[in-house]
């Protein structure tokens, strides 16, 4: 059966603006992948992520290398051997599997989950900007049980006091995106531990984390920019408590679903997370989140706009996926 593939580049805006250590951006640019065959479409979205030397252009450039293998009817499994990790394979991997559940009448929850996917509690991102500008949205934002708050500016110790100050319910992540230094990282933990917070990522860049594994961790550690498919858990063991899953950084389902298996066996807490991406992106990562400890998929509340149909969210709680959106 033969099938056929469409790129398309979106920009989604932003409400207001999204500031981590690294920089602030007022948009989501994101690509979907379209395979289609006699009978049915699947899709996949991703988002290109400059950290990891990804553009739109190069992105879309490594789908379009695909374009042949796709259209003699690659399967999900020997992608993984074609395309390496990262976005533009997850954009590829996610379609398949839309694909296959469309073709089968069988959704995608069936083949992953053990058990009927769940509702789930995803954190509300705080973003970084000053103890006041962050306290007032931690206020407007106290009701939600988990607030994932950005950090690694000058201002961290004053920034975590006044968010756990206005939302005094709320459990608290704080995401350093590598913004911390082997200088202040014990002090920034200890800090941590004394307000509240129950997790704490990437405090160091990707590479120079060697020191977690001689300081005491008061709040668990997790892997962000440190992890991106099993390959690299052998040599997190030790340093990191938890790792962050996220699709753009495995490549997509197939490979998420072997990393959490194998981070599992050897003692991780799992995160899922996301990019800054519609519901189209978070539709796959809500059905590997289920059972994870920690779920960070509030990429749609981020935005001015987000697709129709999107998933549902009601307050902190978003809702598995239906087939009109993926799976």
């Amino acid at each position: 059966m033969s099938r056929s593939m469409a790129l398309e580049i979106e920009s989604f805006p932003i409400a207001g603006v999204f500031r981590i250590s690294r920089g602030a951006k007022t948009e989501a640019q994101v690509i979907t992948c379209i395979i289609s065959d006699e009978s049915a479409t699947g899709r996949g979205e991703c988002v290109p992520y400059a950290r990891y030397g990804e553009s739109l252009e190069s992105v879309a450039a490594q789908i379009e290398e695909m374009r042949g293998d796709i259209a003699e009817g690659i399967d999900r499994h020997t992608l993984l051997k074609r395309m390496p990790a990262g976005a533009a394979r997850n954009a590829v991997d996610c379609a398949l599997w839309d694909l296959e559940a469309k073709r089968m009448g069988r959704r995608v929850a069936q083949a992953v989950c053990h058990a009927a996917p769940q509702p789930l509690v995803t954190a509300q991102t705080i973003s970084l900007g000053t103890p006041e500008e962050m306290a007032a949205e931690a206020r407007r934002h106290a009701a939600r049980p988990l607030l994932k708050i950005k950090v690694g500016g000058k201002d961290d110790t004053a920034c975590i006091r006044a968010v756990a100050a206005a939302a005094p319910r709320s459990r608290l992540i704080l995401d350093a995106n590598e913004g911390w230094s082997e200088a202040d990282v014990e002090e920034k933990l200890q800090i941590a531990a004394e307000n509240r917070v129950a997790l704490v990522e990437q405090p160091l860049p990707a590479g120079k984390d060697a020191v977690l594994k001689d300081i005491a961790h008061p709040v668990p550690i997790c892997a962000d920019e440190s992890l991106h498919t099993s390959a690299d858990l052998e040599r997190l063991r030790g340093l990191y408590d938890a790792v962050n899953i996220k699709l753009d950084k495995t490549g997509g389902l197939t490979e998420a679903l072997l990393l959490r298996g194998r981070a599992r066996e050897l003692g991780f807490s799992i995160m899922v997370g996301c990019m800054v991406g519609t519901s189209l992106a978070m539709a796959p990562a809500v059905l590997l989140a289920q059972g994870a400890e920690f779920v960070d998929l509030d990429g749609p509340l981020l935005l001015a706009r987000d697709r129709v149909p999107g998933l549902v969210y009601d307050g902190a709680v978003v809702s598995p996926p239906e087939p009109e959106l993926w799976g």
